[in-house]
């Protein structure tokens, strides 16, 4: 499928990666098989991101409900994000990405912390494309600290009360403050749910469930889930 074909390209698509476990299973493999699998699709999708013009690209890597997992796999886990920003940060930085972590980082190890701080820094002025990765992330969770925050600011200084009249007042407290909501929101696996994530920000999203696990989610299906997003009429609730 040639680029040129994609006739709307969204700004901001969103992806659930879902089914690298049963992915590995079916291979007769330990699920961690299927995380490390995993990230080759990340990178192929960053690529046709670039390719395609896509500005901002978010994954859904760990969820606040993922830390219920058994300890040894959420070790793999986090071990596996850390090889896999010390392996990638220099191609992203070259090809003008930007790298963002959002989520309950406190739940985060030190080490974590310290590797996602520093990758963030060095891609911060790059502008081709942001890369977010949602990391210890719920959707009702963004939305209690948000409400939090608002509640402690407001306490300090009630005055401030009179500055909150809108839903995107709102927005501001929210993790994703910086940045779009996302027009495209893909689930991988042939699960249709959206698993507690961007419940605020996705309440207006185009939602696309694939059958396809996420390693084998590559650059064809990303592009196939840009052409079906290009077809669809977006009305927010409004009349054309």
């Amino acid at each position: 499928m040639n680029v040129e074909t994609i006739s709307k390209v969204p700004l901001h698509v969103s992806l659930i990666m879902d089914g690298n476990g049963r992915w590995a299973k079916e291979r007769g493999k330990e699920r961690v098989f299927g995380h490390i699998e995993g990230v080759e699709s990340v990178r192929a999708c960053v690529e046709a991101s670039i390719e395609t013009g896509v500005k901002y690209l978010s994954i859904y890597a760990f969820s606040e409900e993922n830390w219920s997992r058994p300890e040894a796999e959420v070790q793999a886990l986090m071990g596996l994000m850390v090889k896999a920003m010390a392996n990638e940060m220099e191609s992203l930085d070259r090809n003008g990405v930007r790298f963002v972590v959002l989520g309950n980082r406190e739940r985060l190890a030190d080490e974590l912390n310290a590797t996602i701080d520093h990758c963030m820094d060095m891609t911060k002025d790059n502008e081709t494309l942001t890369l977010i990765v949602f990391l210890s992330y719920s959707g009702k969770w963004d939305i209690f600290q948000a409400a939090r925050r608002m509640a402690v600011e407001m306490a300090a200084s009630p005055e401030k009360m009179g500055e909150v009249m809108s839903v995107e007042d709102f927005s501001k407290y929210l993790v994703t403050a910086d940045y779009p909501d996302p027009d495209l929101i893909v689930r991988t696996s042939g699960e249709s749910r959206l698993s507690n994530y961007l419940l605020w920000q996705g309440a207006y999203s185009e939602l696309l469930f694939v059958d396809t696990m996420w390693p084998d989610f590559r650059k064809e299906e990303f592009r196939k889930a840009l052409e079906s997003y290009a077809k669809r009429d977006r009305r927010y609730g409004k009349v054309k």
